[in-house]
């Protein structure tokens, strides 16, 4: 019989059902042996209707859990930092969604921990395992577009989150927690990133300022190869969602992402139409069980880790100076890890 990782999800909220329900019915290969939730009868429901055995209120007491080998940390930005820290001192495997965290302080110790303790550590960014982005990198690496020299990420959501969750001493805010995915693919399909310069405000929701964020967001990029990308954020493409990527190279470009989400279009005397993608499950949804998949053969196999700490790092520096640079109205230049005062 093949080998079966023991993993326990931390958080259920929308995003930590959906890679709960993936481990429970989709995974071979791993065992939802747990689940923990900071509501108890969101922890007991979620068990009794996926046959967990176990569910805790307490992440504490999940950690605990001797029977635990692997976690998947899916709770509120602000607490990644305790919840990774906790799981690598008690020896788990780790898969963490992004951001990584708030600052990099936090990111930093978080590293340095998992990298003490010698555990496994899985970042989630679920476009990296997007069929679109896959074979859009490969064409790359074989130069049919030759060397990127432009780059332009959209990112745009048909509503906002609550306010509660936008509030960027929960989530980071818009450039760290929308705008993150588009600048870890930067990364992927450029290079490192150079400097950065934000313009943005509270446009189609006001209500953001109260609680200091903004809904939509435009990020002009310098890479250090001289290559240059823009990025552009919204909370309120009222027709749908719309992820999409454009890489221009000395060669040609490449495109990744679609409006239509069933191959149907309607042709009558009034026109044509056709159906848009509705949000974040329908167009990642292969994606994410692809990533999870990923991290459980990773920890089973003994392999690195597909997205890692680092990586994770580096697209939160960008993402922190793209805010710096909204505040402050001028380009900020982006640190590497070794320039960074971790007080930050």
């Amino acid at each position: 019989m093949n080998a079966r990782l023991n993993i326990g999800v931390i958080g259920l909220g929308r995003l930590g059902r959906v890679y709960a329900e993936d481990l429970a019915r989709y995974v071979p290969a791993a065992n939802l042996v747990a689940v923990a939730d900071t509501s108890a009868n969101v922890a007991e429901r979620f068990a009794k209707e996926y046959g967990v055995p176990k569910w805790y209120e307490s992440h504490r007491d999940l950690l605990h859990d001797s029977e635990v080998a692997a976690v998947a940390v899916i709770t509120p930005t602000s607490t990644h930092k305790d919840v990774v820290v906790e799981a690598a001192n008690r020896g788990k495997a780790i898969f963490c969604e992004k951001p990584i965290s708030l600052s990099i302080a936090e990111a930093k110790q978080m590293l340095d921990t998992t990298q003490r303790t010698g555990v496994f550590l899985q970042m989630g960014f679920q476009r990296r395992f997007d069929a679109g982005y896959i074979d859009a990198k490969k064409k790359i690496e074989a130069g049919i577009i030759g060397t990127p020299v432009l780059i332009s990420l959209i990112s745009r959501d048909p509503f906002a989150p609550p306010l509660e969750f936008c509030n960027p001493k929960a989530s980071g805010g818009l450039i760290v927690d929308m705008g993150i995915h588009d600048f870890d693919l930067a990364r992927m399909f450029v290079g490192e990133v150079a400097n950065v310069y934000s313009t943005g405000g509270a446009l189609a929701y006001p209500e953001m300022k109260s609680i200091g964020d903004i809904d939509n967001a435009a990020v002009n990029l310098v890479f250090q190869n001289g290559a240059l990308g823009v990025v552009q954020l919204s909370r309120n493409a009222v027709f749908g969602y719309d992820i999409r990527t454009e890489i221009w190279g000395t060669k040609g470009s490449l495109q990744i992402g679609y409006f239509r989400h069933t191959p149907v279009l309607v042709m009558t005397k009034d026109g044509i139409s056709h159906d848009v993608v509705p949000h974040f499950m329908q167009r990642f949804d292969k994606a994410y069980l692809a990533q999870i998949r990923d991290f459980v053969d990773n920890v089973l196999k003994g392999a690195e880790p597909s997205i890692s700490g680092e990586d994770a790092l580096a697209a939160l520096q960008i993402s922190l100076a793209a805010t710096q640079s909204l505040k402050e109205n001028q380009p900020v230049t982006v640190r590497m890890r070794s320039e960074v005062n971790t007080s930050n």
